[in-house]
């Protein structure tokens, strides 16, 4: 898939995921196999570019290129101008959002709350696109509501205004998370446009991405939430669209380095106590529905690694811990 001057190979993507896609975790799964992964969206309006977080979230020291920011925002100007402050700091692309369903998001008319005033999504693109010489990519849902589905008429205006690429996700607003994706929807905008279409919305398998692709006839596919705890499903995807074999899962072994990798990452990135906190929710994501841990060992983990204080000692009893799952494998052999 080409968007501007980049190729993204393979063609699966990390969606951008608020308090999830951050920079260890972006480095993390292009290491493992995405072919490209944008940030967790950076508000438009400038009084917040100094706080902590936006200057995490702005921080794409290191990172392999196409570096691909998200914006998020309502006004025009003030979108245009964070377009052009990202680029100053490194974004080789610019993605705007219009697919997050956040209540806090839409009640402040950004989002896919945009959806709903088309004459204001075209001001917008426009006003993006031109203050930036990079690819300006967009992301949206299929509508605000079942009774409105109105991506057709969005992607359209989005193409017109010079987008590079267009990323569906298959539910409504009003869906939130819930339910089932759909995809005809993205199928008939792909029909419709010369630019790349990439297809969102419960990517959760090698065999569910072939799928989708295939039903959809988009240029690549888009992972959210089916990556958190399983960083490695872009290698899973990528090998098996190109050869029709799926890969064997990673050992136990693989798996706990990867995961002291993340967390030594996180710590490093973030400091403590501030690193530990927020890798507790990847360590919960990691152990979650993993077939090798029953429910009682689940739980401990949490239980062990949610108690740790520094980062140490998080590192420490998530090593002992996968150690005597490795350890616990010859016994359940035999």
């Amino acid at each position: 898939m080409q968007i501007g001057p980049y190729t993204i190979a393979p063609n699966v993507v990390l969606a951008p995921m608020a308090g999830v896609t951050d920079k260890p975790f972006r480095q993390l799964c292009k290491r493992l196999g995405a072919g490209l992964a944008a940030s967790e969206m950076t508000i438009s309006d400038p009084r917040f570019w100094n706080t902590r977080k936006s200057i995490h979230r702005m921080d794409h020291a290191g990172e392999p290129a196409p570096i691909s920011v998200q914006i998020a925002g309502t006004e025009p100007r003030q979108l245009a101008e964070a377009a052009r402050y990202n680029v100053d700091h490194g974004a080789q692309i610019i993605d705007i959002n219009m697919g997050c369903p956040a209540k806090k998001v839409c009640n402040a008319w950004a989002g896919s709350a945009l959806m709903r005033d088309e004459a204001l999504v075209a001001r917008i693109l426009e006003a993006v696109v031109g203050a930036v010489d990079v690819p300006v990519t967009l992301k949206i849902r299929t509508g605000w509501c079942a009774q409105v589905r109105n991506a057709p008429a969005i992607a359209r205006i989005a193409q017109d205004s010079g987008i590079a690429a267009l990323a569906v996700h298959g539910r409504t607003r009003d869906q939130h998370y819930t339910g089932t994706a759909e995809y005809d929807t993205i199928a008939a905008i792909k029909t419709m446009l010369d630019i790349p279409v990439l297809a969102n919305g419960d990517v959760d398998s090698p065999r569910k991405a072939a799928q989708v692709l295939a039903h959809t006839g988009a240029d690549a596919v888009m992972v959210g939430r089916a990556a958190q705890g399983r960083p490695w499903i872009f290698r899973e995807i990528a090998h098996y669209l190109a050869t029709g074999e799926e890969l064997p899962p990673p050992s136990l072994e693989e798996v706990r380095d990867i995961l002291l990798g993340h967390l030594a990452d996180l710590h490093a990135f973030y400091g403590e106590p501030q690193g530990v906190r927020i890798a507790r929710k990847h360590l919960g994501w990691y152990a979650k529905d993993r077939p090798e841990h029953t429910d009682e060992q689940r739980a401990a983990f949490r239980a062990v690694v949610n108690a740790a204080e520094s980062a140490d000692a998080q590192l420490r009893l998530t090593r002992d811990y996968f150690d005597g799952l490795i350890a616990a494998q010859p016994l359940a052999a035999a």
